[in-house]
């Protein structure tokens, strides 16, 4: 395609970050950060189309933007959307207002993850207006429903670009993957996410009469003792060990002479490639069913599983991106799985899918920045991404 770009000069990473900054978009308000961004991609030949999903207070904007038309398709994906800023009168500036102090980036979202969606945005807004072309397509797969729910966000965006005759060859999101300084870490996979409520309903009573009662407590105690008794896996070459972790137990009762009718129980389950969702509900409900003999009451549970783990084995993608924060960095960032979820569960089965961002120590937190000067290396190892996936 030939090139559209219509800036005199390129667009600026840093800048660009600070004013995607200043959009508030905290879950699952846009706020006019994808306006800003599509303002950004369009200067610059992309096409773009926004895919709003969701009704009311759910509904979330998305945007999918495309320079070029032939294969391969190399996609950016992320979003624009941002966890609260909590209290703001811990910050030490205003948390939308995108401002450059001391050599840092400061604002929700400079790490997680406007700083990166502004690093590619530089990258090729600087090939281009070098006079470079792509052999092949670029494109931008932005989320405003990465941080909420996800249920109105990558997910369906994928599904409806696929149906319209979309092809993603590989894909790179831009999470910060990188734990204290750039160039640690590459991620080329993710553990899933598994979750259950467990519910067990007995008949609330006197302590001094137990046969006229029937306490759930006992029953929930020995389904959560049978969850923990199992060793799970010892990992593997690319994965740590699953674990799970039991996040509360409530019964709510008050009164110390009485059984409660019901007790309740939460887990979550980061498991890797040895499991997946379907065995682990086979699984629990194995337990619930043995539980459930010889007890009166009902034992029930709730299950949602966020996300399958997933791995994309070493290969062209993961190879680019190590070559090309090495040539920048000087250090080749290792290959890992750690972490919690993030939207290329989704990508995974579309496309090869790999991670690499900006340092995330600060993400979530009060006062969440990054380095300007990282901003400027991340810019440049996204150019070095290009220039070598386009190269043969």
């Amino acid at each position: 395609m030939e090139n559209t770009h219509t800036n005199k000069m390129p667009i600026d990473s840093v800048a660009f970050a600070s004013a995607l900054i200043k959009r508030p978009s905290v879950t699952p308000a846009d706020a006019g950060a994808l306006d800003t961004l599509q303002h950004g991609l369009e200067s610059m030949g992309f096409v773009c189309k926004r895919y709003p999903f969701g009704q009311g207070e759910a509904r979330v904007d998305n945007l999918y933007a495309r320079l070029g038309t032939t294969a391969p398709n190399f996609c950016f994906a992320g979003h624009t959307d941002v966890v609260p800023a909590g209290d703001e009168s811990k910050w030490s500036q205003d948390p939308f207002a995108g401002e450059i102090k001391n050599g840092e980036l400061l604002g929700r979202g400079a790490a997680d993850m406007k700083g990166a969606i502004a690093a590619f945005v530089g990258a090729v807004s600087g090939l281009l207006q070098s006079g470079w072309t792509p052999r092949g397509s670029i494109s931008f797969l932005i989320t405003g429903d990465e941080e909420g729910p996800a249920i109105n966000g990558t997910k369906k965006l994928l599904a409806a670009i696929d149906a319209e005759g979309e092809v993603i060859d590989h894909c790179l999101v831009g999470e910060p993957t990188n734990p204290n300084q750039m160039g640690e870490m590459v991620k080329n996979g993710r553990r899933g996410s598994f979750n259950a409520d467990i519910t067990v309903t007995g008949k609330q009573g006197h302590v001094a009469y137990p046969h006229l009662a029937l306490n759930p407590v006992p029953t929930l105690l020995n389904i959560l003792n049978a969850l923990e008794a199992r060793h799970l896996d010892d990992g593997s070459e690319f994965f740590q060990p699953s674990n799970l972790e039991i996040t509360t137990v409530d019964v709510g009762n008050p009164t110390e002479n009485m059984t409660p009718e019901t007790a309740r129980a939460r887990f979550n389950v980061r498991f890797n490639t040895e499991h997946s969702g379907a065995s682990l509900t086979a699984w629990l409900e194995g337990i619930l069913e043995n539980a459930r003999q010889g007890f009166d009451g009902t034992v029930d549970a709730a299950i949602r599983i966020s996300g399958e783990s997933f791995l994309t084995a070493p290969g062209k993608l993961t190879d680019i991106l190590q070559d090309s924060a090495e040539k920048i960095l000087g250090r080749r960032p290792d290959l890992s799985t750690s972490g919690g979820t993030s939207d290329a569960r989704f990508i995974t089965h579309y496309a090869p899918v790999a991670e690499f961002g900006l340092v995330g120590a600060t993400m979530h937190q009060v006062n969440e920045r990054v380095d300007v000067a990282d901003i400027v290396t991340l810019t440049a190892i996204y150019k070095a991404v290009l220039e070598q996936y386009f190269k043969a």
